[in-house]
């Protein structure tokens, strides 16, 4: 239609006219006449493609995917391990053959959120200035239901005190806490904690007189979240889904007694292998390592 002419003005009608009239993109014009030129397959991005092939990289992408420890990571964490391991390139490349590959994790559905009851951000700069705790569930054959409750840390997402029991109790609920504040405060004792904020649900056990008055006497000052908003809580929302997909949801456990250990195994596998992105792909134990080199030069 742009080569044909107007016979009033006896000119050709302009590619912008048309697309006007018609209501399209002069991009999806442009596509199309690029389109002809030969099969998709045929054509790249202009530019240096970078090192090696695709079915090199594709190989490595492979082998670094068998040999992380966690699943469901994406084309980012990839495109960091492949640094790592010496081979740079970019992080579009890594989606694209990802993608043609068959080798993304499934993206889970859910619905259209709403407005949202929490504004801002729950994320800090130093570790050890507040923590997140939360519990999940799991299945064992000989005890039926069990509980597990955690506590993360906002900073650096360090996971800093886990526990498995059959009770689900305000005094299990306080075992991470306890197991961390011994690991990170140097001990448990009145105001030993001082300074930390805990971020935790309405749940019955944190809500409990008893689970108020310790964290109390360990000088941590109570924070918690929105109700129905879990976003409020939402770095011990997503150490639920590393823990669920990693492990709950790919392994079987005989007794409590074995989950617990795989639980301990687990905490330091994620502390030392998990990679963070807002870090700089760094794992949960090199940002506090980091951190707590920088403290005593600043004092």
């Amino acid at each position: 239609m742009s080569r044909a002419t107007s016979p009033s003005t006896e000119k050709p009608y302009s590619l912008v006219r048309v697309c006007r009239v018609w209501r399209w993109q002069r991009s999806t014009i442009y596509w199309q006449r690029r389109s002809k030129g030969g099969p998709a397959s045929d054509r790249v991005r202009p530019g240096p493609q970078g090192p090696g092939s695709d079915a090199d990289l594709v190989t490595h992408i492979k082998a670094i995917l068998a040999k992380s420890p966690f699943h469901g990571e994406g084309y980012r964490k990839v495109w960091a391990r492949l640094r790592y391991a010496g081979i740079r390139t970019s992080k579009r490349r890594v989606l694209r053959l990802l993608r043609e590959n068959q080798l993304l994790a499934p993206p889970r559905r859910g619905s259209s959120p709403g407005p949202k009851a929490h504004d801002g951000t729950i994320i800090t700069t130093e570790v050890n200035k507040m923590w997140g705790t939360d519990m999940t569930a799991t299945f064992i054959a000989a005890d039926g239901q069990v509980a597990i409750f955690f506590a993360v840390d906002h900073c650096s997402l360090e996971c800093v005190g886990i526990h498995a029991a059959k009770p689900v109790t305000r005094f299990e609920a306080l075992e991470p806490l306890r197991q961390g504040v011994r690991e990170y405060f140097g001990g448990f004792g009145p105001q030993a904690a001082d300074g930390l904020t805990l971020r935790h649900d309405h749940g019955s056990q944190y809500m409990s007189h008893d689970f108020q008055e310790e964290i109390a006497f360990l000088g941590i000052s109570s924070s918690p979240a929105f109700v129905r908003a879990p976003e409020g809580n939402g770095c011990a929302e997503r150490f639920v889904r590393i823990l669920k997909e990693n492990l709950l949801w790919v392994r079987d456990f005989a007794t409590v007694e074995e989950l617990r250990q795989a639980l301990l195994l687990f905490q330091r596998t994620d502390n030392e292998q998990w990679i963070i992105q807002r870090h700089g792909y760094k794992t949960p134990a090199q940002v506090r390592q980091e951190q707590l080199q920088v403290m005593p030069l600043a004092a």
